[in-house]
């Protein structure tokens, strides 16, 4: 079976941008339908684009990215893994910000390899499989 990824904000605004040569060439490597972006993430690219003065250019970058991948919705099944993996977390004194243990749950819960340039999630390496692309 194909690994299956799920995008961080970081890496889409990366994308988005596309000066990263790498980067870009990683995820032409990835086949289409094995990226995905949790509804979260789309939430964040969003508020960032409606925080800027001109956004149109960015926002057609985002609109060629959403060609290539799906987004997937928060459920009932991500909500219960977003619980378990807070609690479990705090235990070990793990506090990432509540996005970002959204955007984790998620990837958990979908059993997809989280993408990320964020080094806070390498905390949850024993919940969660993190890729830095």
């Amino acid at each position: 079976m194909t690994a299956r990824y799920m995008l961080d904000t970081n890496i889409v605004s990366h994308i988005m941008q596309g000066r990263d040569q790498g980067l870009l060439q990683k995820l032409q490597s990835v086949p289409v339908g094995n990226i995905v972006l949790s509804s979260v993430t789309l939430g964040e690219i969003m508020y960032g684009l409606e925080r800027r003065a001109n956004p149109a250019r960015l926002l057609a970058a985002l609109e060629q990215i959403l060609l290539r991948m799906d987004v997937l919705a928060w459920t009932r099944e991500v909500a219960q893994c977003y619980g378990k993996l807070c609690a479990s977390m705090e235990r070990y004194g793990i506090n990432l910000s509540d996005l970002d243990m959204m955007i984790a749950a998620h990837a958990l819960a979908d059993k997809a390899i989280l993408v990320s340039r964020d080094k806070a999630f390498l905390q949850l390496h024993e919940a969660l499989t993190v890729e830095v692309w």
